[in-house]
């Protein structure tokens, strides 16, 4: 190799120097950031890079103390609990946070332990207005499990000891509640109250399921809370849907032979959600 050539292929030109920054994270840590330098020979720090964990969003009391600034108060939320399983009720609840006792760690419900859930509801229930109501099976049945969650939801606020100004719910459809209402999709990880109300519904309906399970030995309601898993099918094979089965949803129908083989294997792979 030519003396011009290995000058041409090692020298600095050929490879910038590379310098860097310390960027110091939250939590304390030093990054060390490549620098390169740019057509005027300055040096400038390259692109941050994308976090490798995904942040997850927690609900916050923002939007209640928006409300509350503008005059707008008691601001209540309300969720439901059961809208999938084959058997029990759909559980509503609502709830009208303390804006000087709010309990923290509110989550929904679906991302927190069944341990934690019970030690948030009792926060809850201490310091907050709450009121629960239920769908039954034969409501689901006869209104479609939709209709059924909303009637659920508007009785539930309309049960607080205090009438709401404003209600937040989770979800699509807004509720005939009495007075502004506002849908939030996703509301149980956005806003504390729907939160709050995701909670005491899931654990009010669990600890029903439970009960269910002891007077109903052998379906296993205190373990699957009714949802669709092998263990409930194989307890419908073998006892029979109970009064507590929605028969309208197609797994309960079938056991009850009330579809023909060819719609059951139409739609044996779709279930409620």
């Amino acid at each position: 190799m030519l003396e011009s050539d290995h000058w041409a292929t090692h020298s600095p030109r050929y490879y910038p120097r590379l310098a860097s920054a310390a960027l110091r994270t939250p939590c304390g840590r030093v990054i060390m950031r490549p620098m390169s330098r740019n057509g005027n020979g300055h040096k400038e720090p390259a692109a941050a890079r994308l976090p490798l964990v995904e942040v997850v969003e927690r609900p916050t009391f923002r939007r209640e103390r928006g409300a509350f600034k503008r005059g707008v108060w008691p601001v209540a939320g309300c969720d439901e609990a059961g809208r999938g399983p084959l058997a029990g009720p759909v559980v509503a609840a609502a709830v009208i946070l303390n804006p000087d006792e709010v309990p923290r760690g509110l989550d929904d419900s679906k991302r927190l332990t069944p341990e934690r859930r019970e030690v948030l509801y009792e926060r809850i229930c201490a310091r907050a207005q709450v009121a629960v109501a239920m769908a039954p099976p034969s409501r689901i049945d006869r209104d479609n499990i939709l209709r059924a969650s909303l009637w659920a939801l508007a009785r539930a606020v309309a049960a607080l000891p205090v009438r709401p100004r404003l209600v937040y719910v989770d979800g699509r459809d807004r509720i005939d509640c009495g007075c502004d209402c506002e849908a939030v999709i996703g509301g149980d990880g956005l806003v504390a109250s729907i939160a709050a109300a995701s909670i005491v519904a899931k654990v009010t309906r669990d600890r029903l399921m439970t009960c269910l399970g002891a007077a109903h030995p052998g379906y296993g309601f205190e373990r699957h809370m009714g949802y669709s898993v092998p263990e409930h099918f194989a307890a419908l094979d073998q006892f029979g849907p109970t009064v507590h089965h929605r028969r309208s949803f197609s797994p309960v129908a079938a056991a009850l032979g009330l579809l023909t083989d060819e719609a059951d294997a139409a739609i044996g792979d779709i279930l409620p959600l």
